[in-house]
């Protein structure tokens, strides 16, 4: 099969079940004759299908001698061949648990760069083992998943002025562990550095600043020396009734309709998610509809969580677009669940 793929259409050509990313969502104790320690992992599909597996560093050692001995250079003369990534050594001495912990940040990069090679790489039958989740690893429930990403798509990253807070007291943390983003979502730092806080993000990520940088982190990579007062979580947690009215967009098949939708109990400034699409639900009498807010460059993009509707109501105050009175200062635009024609498919 590998013989058929051929440039740019290689990616579209694999099957929907072929892994494509993975990342380290925990470290967990096992027992055995001895205690060691097991790598939860989510692997996600080109299909976008996603399952954790569990896997020990002996399986990685072994996957990495299976390959070097089918693709490496140096091992095989054929025309198939591919510099693999390097895989952390081995550490015979040590706390097991100090010694796994610090391998994750290297096995993410390592399984980041495995799952980068070329297509025919991913369809190898000893790779695909490896990240196939087996019947032991579907009924394993993993325990905290303390680095597993949040699930959303953008996060608040507004640029915070170094006056405004006294340098002594912003809430800041010190890395523990070295972190690499995985994107320009997410904070880059090393151990030792310094990291101010500006937001929880969920129970186990942080949002902070760092060198001028704003973005995501995981809260186990870092010591906490001054948290976020109560009163900013309190801000940031429960926003108060604004107003009465907000407007609809409802983007029907062949026009828009703009409706200014009153409740008479108002509405607060970050709705909840549950709440506002039960609303929107009942106002169009209809379960098939999906919520979507416009971003700055004038894309629709889909909510479907608590956290896109905070970034929304962020945007819209520092671009109001309704003026009037007893109004709050963003726009809902509601779709047809399985529409993809209001959105922007072709950036």
């Amino acid at each position: 099969m590998h013989q058929q793929l051929r440039g740019e259409s290689d990616y579209e050509q694999l099957p929907d079940d072929v892994p494509v990313s993975a990342h380290v969502a925990d470290v967990e104790q096992a027992k055995g004759i001895s205690a060691y320690f097991m790598f939860v992992i989510q692997v996600k599909q080109k299909g976008d299908g996603r399952y954790f597996i569990f896997r020990r560093y002996r399986q990685f050692h072994s996957l990495q001698a299976k390959l070097r001995g089918k693709f490496d250079p140096e091992n095989n003369k054929n025309f198939n061949t591919c510099v693999l990534p390097a895989l952390p050594g081995k550490v015979y001495l040590g706390n097991k648990q100090e010694i796994a912990e610090k391998r994750i940040h290297e096995l993410n990069i390592y399984m980041k760069k495995l799952l980068a090679l070329p297509a025919w790489i991913l369809l190898d039958a000893d790779l695909r083992i490896f990240f196939y989740q087996t019947t032991e690893d579907s009924v394993q429930v993993p325990k905290s998943l303390r680095r597993l990403r949040p699930p959303t798509r953008k996060v608040q990253t507004k640029t915070v002025k170094e006056e405004v807070i006294p340098e002594d007291e912003k809430p800041w943390a010190e890395a523990l562990y070295n972190f690499t983003g995985a994107n320009d979502l997410e904070l880059t730092f090393k151990a030792g550095d310094i990291i101010y806080l500006l937001k929880k993000v969920n129970e186990q990520w942080f949002e902070g600043i760092h060198s001028h940088s704003t973005g995501i982190f995981p809260k186990s990579f870092v010591r906490i020396i001054k948290d976020l007062s109560q009163e900013v979580a309190t801000i940031q947690e429960d926003r108060r009734i604004v107003a009465h009215w907000f407007r609809c967009v409802h983007h029907k098949e062949d026009c828009c309709e703009i409706r200014d939708i009153y409740l008479k109990t108002g509405i607060s400034l970050q709705p909840e998610y549950k709440m506002l699409l039960s609303k929107m639900r009942a106002e169009f009498e209809t379960e098939d509809i999906a919520l979507n807010y416009c971003d700055p460059e004038g894309d629709l993009v889909r909510i479907l969580d608590d956290t896109d509707l905070e970034l929304m109501a962020v945007e819209a105050e520092e671009r109001p677009k309704v003026t009037k009175a007893d109004f709050v200062p963003w726009r809902v635009h509601v779709s047809r669940k399985h529409d993809l024609t209001v959105y922007n498919i072709h950036p």
